[in-house]
């Protein structure tokens, strides 16, 4: 999987907090949801402004910058199935 560094940002990661590039390309921060505890909602911790490519995920690196790497469509392909019509039963003439 080669990746792509976007922005360097370097930000320091909190246990217990999940890290996102959000939908205006800065990066949010939420508290995880442990047990019958709820998650917090998301704040903003560093404003970066990236512009998304398509069929790319953006993600945050061990360094704490913004990366990506090009999605992998994989998996089986569907079968097509034809339909086949019956044969209508036609009663026999004596």
């Amino acid at each position: 999987m080669a990746t792509k560094k976007v922005a360097k940002v370097g930000i320091k990661k909190e246990k217990g907090f999940l890290y996102f590039v959000d939908k205006q390309g800065d990066i949010s921060s939420a508290k995880m949801a442990r047990g019958d505890k709820k998650g917090g909602a998301p704040k903003k911790v560093a404003k970066v402004g990236i512009k998304r490519e398509t069929g790319f995920l953006y993600f945050i690196d061990k360094q704490g910058d913004i990366s990506s790497a090009k999605m992998v469509r994989g998996g089986t392909k569907k079968k097509v199935v034809k339909k086949v019509s019956k044969k209508k039963a036609t009663k026999k003439r004596k």
